[in-house]
């Protein structure tokens, strides 16, 4: 019934990458890992879930931030090894920082060789606000 998830190329963990890339804007918004219930359940119920490594459970996004995501599509890499999430992130806030997306550091280098990150984008919502731990 769910051989689609068994041609996915789970690491020796059982986790394969999941980027989450914006629908409509194509901005990529965050990189997170599934295990093979995360994704049946994003199939399934057109939510991202993911697994948490550090607590190491499933993690609905938006369960505790409210910043859900629906998802309109998912693709498999041609390698089999990397998810593709199609969402619309509800709220507009796809990052623990508060920030639209995870990605909001840019390399900056300097005449000699030397670099540094500069951040390009702004805190949408104090993380205080959105997680009351």
């Amino acid at each position: 019934m769910n051989d689609w998830l068994d041609a996915v190329k789970w690491d020796a963990n059982g986790l394969v990458p999941a980027i989450a890339q914006d629908a409509a804007s194509g901005e990529i918004l965050m990189v997170a890992w599934m295990n093979r219930e995360a994704l049946e359940e994003t199939a399934r119920t057109g939510r991202g879930v993911y697994f948490s490594r550090s607590r190491n459970k499933l993690w609905r996004k938006g369960e505790e931030s409210g910043h859900v995501q629906n998802v309109s599509e998912i693709r498999l890499d041609c390698d089999n090894d990397v998810v593709l999430l199609k969402i619309e992130q509800l709220g507009g806030i796809a990052c623990h920082t508060g920030r639209r997306s995870c990605f909001f550091q840019k390399l900056a280098m300097d005449n000699q060789g030397g670099g540094h990150w500069v951040t390009t984008a702004p805190v949408l919502k104090n993380p205080d606000e959105i997680y009351r731990k």
